[in-house]
């Protein structure tokens, strides 16, 4: 072969490439062996090997997986391991990326179990967005199981002390070879022929082998097709069938599964009762608003009667006029006072008044004098005093002497 650099390739090209061609033509499968060199790493991932007489195959099972594990592996257990052959491009080695473990030894049942629910699981049949809801107030509930176990029973009285409705039982086999067929029939009575509100189908406890009739393939996609809710009700809690699975939901009882089909009259009273409080409360709240409201508009209303205003407007001029007053006999007191203290004051000024400091007029031919110039000896003259009149007449007359006074 001739060298071209078209023709050489990376080491990790090669890997990458031996990643593709194994991803796209190795599909899941199962493998058995002793486990070696196991290592249970504190990040949750587990790292072992599968060995067998001749050959050793590395292992990866990751902590989303195994949390799932129901037993304890350890270096030197045979075990059987689900999952997908990967290359871990890095190192350059191949891998088995497990998905699900289990004991060997267990038995064909739980290889069948295993490689069914992986397959229906990848189909994404036990998808949550296909579960169909359960309806809250059931008014028929259909049962599919055996007449005579105590599963019927369980789930009758249940019922009947929790919400009282209708209950329909579509007798099956539940156990050997034709239970699936039977349930397969029961499921499709009440799909095509008497409609319920819930399906519940189910059984008691019991051995794997009791139960492996609810992993047929046939009746789990019959449950899975069902266009009523289907409650899966098999076994004791600790028992899982793939019938769970594709229920849209799974009880661990039939008891349970009762439980879970009706609702609890006691706590629907109680319920009642608070909705029925909180709408009389309510009730009573808004009618007291809106008692209150209109009460505010009839006194809004009743601000604005005419009759009100002018009262209204008659106490404000009631309040103008006693301003006024008080202001006008404030003014009045006021200036009185002032008139009380002119008076006075003129009252001082009177000549009345000084007639009776001793003062007196002097009168000549009905005219006041004032000055000796106006008065000749024999003048007869008029005297008014403070308490009469008198005549005088003049004998003799003298000017005032002024005196002047020298200063220094």
């Amino acid at each position: 072969m001739k060298m071209d650099r078209d023709n050489v390739f990376s080491v990790s090209e090669v890997n990458r490439h031996i990643h593709n061609v194994i991803d796209d033509s190795i599909p899941k499968l199962f493998v058995e062996g002793e486990i070696a060199n196991f290592t249970h790493h504190r990040s949750g991932h587990i790292y072992f090997s599968l060995k067998d007489e001749k050959s050793t195959l590395r292992c990866v099972f990751f902590k989303a997986a195994n949390l799932a594990l129901k037993f304890q592996p350890k270096t030197g257990d045979k075990v059987i391991c689900l999952g997908k052959i990967s290359v871990y491009e890095k190192g350059g080695n191949y891998q088995l990326t497990v998905n699900r473990m289990i004991q060997s030894g267990i038995g064909d049942l739980q290889l069948r179990f295993e490689e069914l629910k992986q397959k229906l699981k990848d189909e994404g049949l036990f998808d949550n967005s296909f579960k169909k809801a359960i309806p809250k107030y059931p008014e028929s509930i259909g049962i599919v199981t055996s007449s005579t176990g105590a599963a019927v029973e369980d789930i009758r009285n249940v019922i009947s002390r929790r919400y009282p409705t209708n209950i329909y039982l579509y007798p099956a086999t539940v156990q050997g070879d034709k239970a699936a067929k039977e349930i397969i029939k029961g499921i499709n009575y009440f799909n095509e022929e008497f409609p319920v509100d819930v399906l519940i189908i189910g059984r008691g406890g019991g051995s794997q082998e009791d139960l492996f009739c609810f992993n047929d393939e046939t009746l789990v996609r019959k449950i899975f097709a069902s266009k009523i809710p289907v409650i899966s009700a098999v076994g004791h809690e600790i028992d899982f069938t793939i019938s769970d699975f594709v229920a849209d939901l799974r009880a661990p009882t039939p008891s349970a599964a009762a439980e879970l089909a009706v609702p609890d009259r006691k706590e629907l009273t109680n319920k009642i009762n608070n909705l029925f409080f909180n709408l009389r409360s309510t009730t009573q709240h808004y009618f007291t608003s809106k008692k209150l409201e209109i009460q505010e508009l009839e006194n809004a209303l009743d601000r604005q009667h005419p009759k009100n205003i002018l009262k209204d407007l008659h106490i404000r001029l009631e309040k103008v006029l006693y301003k006024l007053s008080s202001k006008t006999n404030e003014i009045l007191k006021t200036e009185r006072s002032k008139l009380e203290i002119l008076y006075n004051e003129l009252k001082e000024l009177s000549p009345q008044e000084a007639l009776k400091r001793g003062y007196s007029i002097i009168r000549k031919d009905k005219k006041i004098l004032n000055s000796i110039e106006t008065i000749n000896i024999s003048d007869k003259l008029q005297l008014i005093l403070a308490d009469g009149k008198c005549l005088a007449e003049i004998i003799e007359k003298q000017k005032n002497i002024k005196l002047i006074n020298n200063k220094k």
